[in-house]
């Protein structure tokens, strides 16, 4: 904690969180209960909550893919926002090139 009482926010690496899904699920089959799991890891329940569930809804991506972290994306989700720009980037000029040519339509009369 610092000064004020507030924790600094601490940053696990994707292989810390799969390791921590896996003994989530090894102890939770001997009856363990998640907070106290979270105990031992030093990991709030919540967040290996969020970690199995990231884990499951992406299963078979790359590790850096199911836990992007850091305000990254996974990759798919970064390939379509790079997409989208293009296609709106595109829009834009099929646009000014519409103007343009009725511009010069209207001029040529």
């Amino acid at each position: 904690m610092t000064k004020h009482g507030k924790r600094t926010r601490r940053l696990f690496s994707a292989e810390f969180k799969q390791e921590a899904v896996r003994r989530l699920a090894e102890r939770r089959a001997q009856g363990v209960s998640v907070q106290q799991i979270g105990r031992e890891l030093d990991v709030r329940p919540e967040m290996l909550r969020a970690w199995r569930h990231q884990l499951a809804t992406r299963s078979g991506a790359a590790l850096p893919d199911v836990f992007p972290g850091q305000g990254r994306l996974p990759s798919e989700q970064e390939e379509v926002r790079r997409l989208e720009r293009e296609v709106k980037r595109l829009a834009q000029e099929n646009a000014f090139l519409k103007s343009a040519a009725a511009y010069f339509a209207r001029e040529s009369r």
